[in-house]
Order: structure tokens, then sequence, then C-alpha cells
């Protein structure tokens, strides 16, 4: 386990940081972009978890945010320390289950889905496009050194899950996806005299 007894240490003052196995670095390093934007997602998640969340959604979110913490200690060594710990095949496989399992039960969609409806749902989806960044830059760093392939996947099947999620929160809440509506502005443009 990890004990911190002094929060600060001055070690970055400099502009770098230390890796999981000591190395140091830029803070501008692509791994820590990468399990810094893990960690951000994390803090987004936090959001929604202290917003109004039936358990069924809180459990799994909670579950999440440990995994995160998990691909951040992931990240933060590099491929070639075998004896650190890294995210698993079996860990993208529950969040394939949990996607199939939440999406049985929302209607089928017939439009795209902007971000939105009640306030949890709103958060999900910034949740969900803060994991597309993280995975971007998982992608970045992975153009310079080795990522681990589950780790890649996670981000990837964790945003269709936040999807997912924000629908079935919208539904919880007695609501509705909002449903884009290709060209709407302009027809209502057009109402108005081209205005």
């Amino acid at each position: 386990m990890v004990r911190l007894t002094r929060i600060y240490t001055r070690g970055g003052d400099k502009g770098k940081t230390s890796l999981g196995d000591g190395a140091r670095v830029s803070k501008l390093d692509a791994r820590i972009a990468a399990y810094g934007t893990v960690d951000e997602l994390n803090a987004a998640i936090g959001l929604v978890l202290a917003a109004n969340c039936p358990d069924p959604i809180r459990e799994v979110l909670g579950r999440v945010q440990n995994e995160l913490f998990d691909l951040g200690a992931d990240l933060s060594v590099p491929m070639e320390n075998d004896a650190r710990l890294r995210v698993t095949q079996s860990q993208v496989d529950a969040l394939e289950h949990d996607c199939d399992g939440f999406n049985a039960e929302l209607p089928e969609l017939k439009s795209f889905v902007l971000p939105g409806g009640g306030k949890a749902a709103a958060l999900l989806h910034v949740a969900r496009t803060v994991c597309r960044r993280a995975e971007r830059a998982l992608v970045s760093l992975s153009r310079a050194e080795p990522v681990g392939t589950a780790a890649r996947k996670y981000l990837n099947r964790l945003s269709d899950l936040l999807f997912v999620l924000g629908r079935a929160l919208n539904r919880a809440g007695g609501g509705s996806d909002v449903l884009w509506q290709p060209g709407k502005s302009r027809e209502k443009q057009k109402e108005r005299g081209g205005r």
C-alpha cells in the first residue's frame, strides 16, 4: 500500500516529476499527459457520483474509479518493468458486460444523442469526453513508447460505457435522451425570413 506522510516534496518545482519506477521526466512528457488525463477523468466521475445517482450505476462508477487508479499506475511505469500493476483484459471484459447490461434496458437509438438531460447525465457526458481525450493521449504515448493493449482497450470501452450510463441516468430520472435534430436551426431561420 501507499503511505503518504508528506504531501509536498518540492521535487517538481523545476518542471520535472517522477514516474512510478523513480525515473525523472518532464511534466510535459507524453506519459505524464496520459496518466494526468486519466486522473482528470477520475475526478469527472467523482462529480457524477456527487450528484444523484442510482445504486447500480454508483456501484459500477465506484469500481471504475478504482480501476482508473490501476490504469494510472500502469501508465506511470514503462512496459519493460514487468513487475508493476497492469490493466487486464478481465477489466475490459467487465466494462463490456456492464455496457451490454445497461444498454439492454434502453430504447433503440434513432439519432445521435446530445450531451444533457439531467445533471448527473450531463456530468457523465463531460466524463465521457474527458475519457476520449485520455484515450487520445494514450494513443499519442503509444507512438513513442510501448503501451499495454488492455490499457488502450480499457479507455475505449469505458467511453462507450459512460455514454450508455448517461442514457441510463436520464431514463432513471424520468427523462429521455436529448436527440440531435440535423439542420433544426436552419429551419428556424427560414421560418423567420432568413435573419
